[in-house]
């Protein structure tokens, strides 16, 4: 399965890339998420408050994924 994998804000920041394409045999975007915080400098990934989004459209960690999804990761937004 190939996907695409968007990063923004901070998380863009951090791993000084905007997206990748990674390749695996994914089931929800949790499982890539968990492939990509392994990676070198990449820890921001484990926040416990990471939001994200399949197909431009917010979603859980546990979403499934399908063959050529794009998956978004960014942080939460607060205001004052």
């Amino acid at each position: 399965m190939n996907l695409t994998v968007k990063f923004f804000a901070r998380y863009r920041e951090a791993l000084g890339v905007d997206s990748v394409k990674v390749e695996g045999d994914f089931a929800t975007v949790e499982d890539v998420r968990a492939l990509l915080a392994k990676r070198d400098g990449a820890e921001v990934l484990s926040e416990q408050n990471l939001m994200c989004a399949r197909n431009e459209d917010l979603c859980q960690l546990d979403e499934p994924v399908v063959d050529g999804d794009e998956v978004a990761f960014f942080p939460t937004v607060t205001g004052g």
